[in-house]
């Protein structure tokens, strides 16, 4: 399978505080891969160099396409979303106004109103909720807002941050079975940071684990969710 992202020596910094370390990862096309670590090791850090929101070197290229000079918007164009840690929802917006502004940045704003009833297909608590207050809502349905808002870009690849940060469990097994429908309906490429391994190996098809801004292993999700070794060392289940 061809990737859709390719990332070959990716540097990163705050300041005089260097970050990542020469990263080379890829994502397949209609694949999920999954990055994980303990908190800073780089995994936040890898998402916003992608979208041109820190300074960074190396090369990235998406869907054939050198972007590293690119600054966020530019990435967003070209149908990058990504859904960051703390779901940055509109609180006085309805739900449904948030799903519009999802759209903006689309060269076609065609099809508005069938792709919100598309989300609500992924999403139907949210279409219950679309007249309410988007700061009214759940933290579950925050993050499914999030996610949905971002499917309305029509993206390529979504990078997600930590979509279980601070949900319950039964929330976040809803979340992750709705983040494989659309996998698997839209075709949509995810790279996802994610602080619960476990189902982020059940949900990709290829992980990397970053230490202290460096991968340190790589390889399909299933052979690393069986490997017992890394589980114990890094993954703590």
């Amino acid at each position: 399978m061809s990737a859709i992202l390719e990332v070959k020596g990716l540097e990163a910094s705050y300041g005089q505080l260097q970050v990542l370390r020469g990263l080379d990862f890829e994502v397949a096309k209609g694949g999920v891969t999954a990055l994980l670590g303990a908190n800073g090791a780089g995994k936040t850090t890898t998402l916003r160099a992608i979208c041109g929101m820190i300074r960074r070197k190396g090369e990235i290229t998406f869907d054939g396409q050198r972007i590293e000079r690119l600054g966020t918007e530019d990435v967003v164009r070209l149908g990058v979303a990504h859904i960051p840690e703390g779901r940055g929802t509109f609180g006085t917006l309805t739900t449904e106004e948030n799903l519009h502004l999802g759209a903006m940045t689309r060269p076609n704003n065609s099809d508005i109103q069938a792709d919100v009833e598309r989300c609500y297909g992924f999403f139907p608590r949210l279409k219950e909720r679309r007249n309410q207050q988007a700061g009214t809502l759940s933290g579950g349905e925050q993050q499914m807002l999030a996610i949905a808002r971002a499917l309305m870009l029509r993206p390529k690849l979504m990078l997600l941050d930590e979509p279980s940060f601070g949900l319950a469990p039964l929330i976040v097994r809803q979340i992750f079975d709705i983040l494989a429908d659309v996998k698997r309906e839209a075709g949509v490429s995810m790279l996802i940071v994610e602080q619960n391994a476990s189902l982020a190996l059940e949900l990709a098809d290829h992980a990397y684990l970053i230490e202290t801004g460096s991968i340190v292993i790589s390889g399909e999700a299933k052979a690393i969710r069986e490997d017992e070794s890394v589980r114990a060392s890094y993954l703590g289940y």
